[in-house]
């Protein structure tokens, strides 16, 4: 009997596991999509690096905004609406790109960003207890771990898709004076790739609103206690700074590296976020392979941010002439201070599932409260690209560009002091 049960729940469980994976994938697509996006516009609009670090800086200063709103909303209309709701307007926001390409104004792309950041932050406030809540509890890390991989996957994917989609007709423009007729044909590019976009998000959200999915039922009202109880846990007031310092050097690695590679000279600029997010996903399987069976995640965390500093450091002092890494790897001849930020992706893979348990360790009843600040910290994808293009300022020269990756040296030095100590901390009787 007990068998029989298993083997229905399963069965029941599929479909929406499925429809949830689907969406996990385009959240990452979408938010991957910025690697490309960014030093795309950056040419097209002409946009010095400070400016285009608001490519970003729209897209992920949704969060600060909306995160809590969010959770009101699912509240009010329950996870499967909420799901509906949140790719609808990733939809609508795709068609803003339409006439942001067409008119060529950056406010109105920025708009389109910041839409979009909206319309993924309601999606990630639905979609994350879903996806722990609707099977077995004890097999929640295994789902969670596997829609992990499918998110950092989709970032494969996204830049090779913008590639062809939208590049591919365009050669040798990397470092080219371009002409208003090169502008105008590159930017009548974008139109098509954001209509399909935008068509295949609205059939996937109408699909959301028909679909088999159990409607979860939603926690008790009860006190979890306030925001300012919370912060006097010092494990966790550390560890939303850790979280907002890791999210930042990640975009820095996931959605710049397009950036630096189109100063660097290299044709392929859009297909670079493609290698960081590859990378990425290798640290994620290990990340599952050896935590907690070979090594503790405290470790893990720690010798992940020594990783980041000693690649900071190469980065911002290495030879842009240098291509070892490349010669064998077998790759086409990419420097290798380029390579080594994606290879940042291996570093910064395993933070996010490492910092969270230490963060909210302790908090019992103030979990859910440590939570939604934790994903406050999000907001640091806004500000990393920030002071990253302050940091490269107007020059615009390779070396500005290499000494600039120095802004991630206190982000992971801070990382190393929550891992080695920070976690540590408790909140005094």
């Amino acid at each position: 009997m007990e068998a029989t049960v298993s083997n229905t729940t399963k069965r029941s469980n599929a479909i929406p596991m499925a429809i949830v994976a689907a969406m996990f994938f385009i959240l990452g697509f979408v938010t991957w999509l910025n690697g490309s996006l960014m030093p795309y516009l950056e040419q097209v609009l002409k946009l010095t690096p400070f400016q285009s670090s608001f490519i970003l800086f729209s897209f992920y200063i949704a969060v600060t905004f909306t995160a809590v709103p969010s959770a009101l909303v699912i509240r009010k209309v329950g996870y499967k609406n909420g799901m509906a709701i949140a790719i609808a307007m990733m939809m609508c926001a795709a068609l803003l790109y339409i006439p942001a390409a067409k008119t060529q104004m950056f406010a109105l792309f920025l708009f389109a960003q910041f839409t979009m950041g909206i319309g993924q932050t309601l999606l990630q406030t639905a979609v994350n207890p879903y996806v722990v809540r609707i099977g077995p509890e004890e097999s929640a890390a295994v789902r969670v771990s596997i829609m992990g991989i499918l998110n950092k996957g989709a970032g494969v994917v996204a830049p090779l898709v913008f590639t062809a989609l939208v590049l591919s007709n365009f050669t040798d423009m990397a470092g080219k004076d371009l002409t208003q007729a090169d502008i105008d044909a590159m930017a009548n590019g974008l139109v098509g790739p954001y209509l399909g976009l935008a068509v295949f998000i609205g059939i996937f959200a109408l699909g959301i609103k028909f679909a088999p999915l159990p409607e979860l039922e939603k926690e008790g009202e009860e006190e979890h206690g306030s925001v300012k109880e919370a912060l006097q846990h010092p494990n966790l007031k550390l560890g939303v700074i850790a979280l907002f310092l890791y999210v930042a050097v990640e975009v820095i690695a996931g959605d710049t590296i397009g950036s630096f590679a189109l100063a660097l000279g290299v044709e392929k600029y859009s297909v670079m976020t493609s290698y960081t997010m590859a990378c990425m996903v290798a640290g994620y399987i290990l990340g599952i392979l050896l935590i907690p069976r070979v090594i503790s995640q405290e470790k893990a965390l720690t010798a992940s941010a020594i990783l980041g500093v000693l690649l900071t450091l190469a980065i911002s002092f290495g030879s842009p002439d240098s291509f070892i890494i490349s010669n064998l790897l077998g790759l086409s001849a990419l420097p290798d201070i380029l390579l080594m930020v994606a290879i940042l992706g291996l570093a910064n893979a395993i933070m996010w599932p490492a910092i969270w348990p230490l963060a909210l360790s302790g908090l019992g009843k103030l979990t859910s409260v440590g939570s939604g600040l934790l994903v406050m910290g999000i907001a640091g994808g806004a500000f990393g690209p920030v002071f990253l293009g302050l940091a490269k300022g107007t020059s615009g020269t390779v070396e500005s560009q290499q000494i600039a990756h120095l802004v991630m040296l206190p982000c992971y030095l801070f990382i190393i002091f929550y891992a080695v100590k920070g976690h540590k901390l408790r909140k005094k009787a």
